[in-house]
């Protein structure tokens, strides 16, 4: 039996849509954003993908440290929309949902929603991983945006 729940969060950050879509669809440099990744590599698109990538984490459980292998598909790649699905054995998967939208003063709005179905024993422990890992994510993800798009110099 398989248990599934969403959750939800928006940055903002000082770049243009393509910027920022640039970024989240290329999951080589999620390892600087994500706290659980520890190496990604691409791998030839799988069917009905745009890229496809291996990644592992590492993960904790109490004590116990882990590393797991998952892989995933970038399946829609735009200036406003992102689709991914990540697939993780046993039957867990992880569905990235992402909006992009221009605001004034050169603002975009990055609205994400996350899904992540998993065997019901299993799913509150993902479920808590997910939520936590992405919600830290996001409070990188405005500075890093920020940066690749300041043209200054370093000081």
């Amino acid at each position: 039996m398989l248990s599934s729940d969403t959750f939800s969060y928006t940055v903002q950050a000082r770049c243009s849509p393509a910027e920022a879509a640039a970024l989240l669809s290329d999951l080589t440099r999620q390892g600087e954003l994500h706290p659980l990744i520890v190496r990604v590599r691409r791998v030839p698109p799988r069917p009905g993908a745009r890229a496809s990538y291996t990644i592992n984490d590492r993960l904790a459980a109490g004590p116990l440290r882990f590393r797991t292998t998952y892989h995933a598909d970038v399946l829609i790649i735009g200036t406003d929309e992102i689709v991914t699905v990540a697939r993780q054995w046993p039957a867990t998967t992880v569905r990235n949902h992402t909006r992009l939208r221009a605001e004034p003063d050169g603002l975009v709005r990055i609205d994400v929603e996350i899904t992540l179905t998993a065997p019901t024993p299993l799913f509150r422990y993902a479920f808590r991983q997910a939520r936590a890992a992405h919600l830290a994510l996001a409070t990188r993800l405005g500075a890093a945006l920020d940066r690749s798009a300041d043209p200054s110099p370093p000081t």
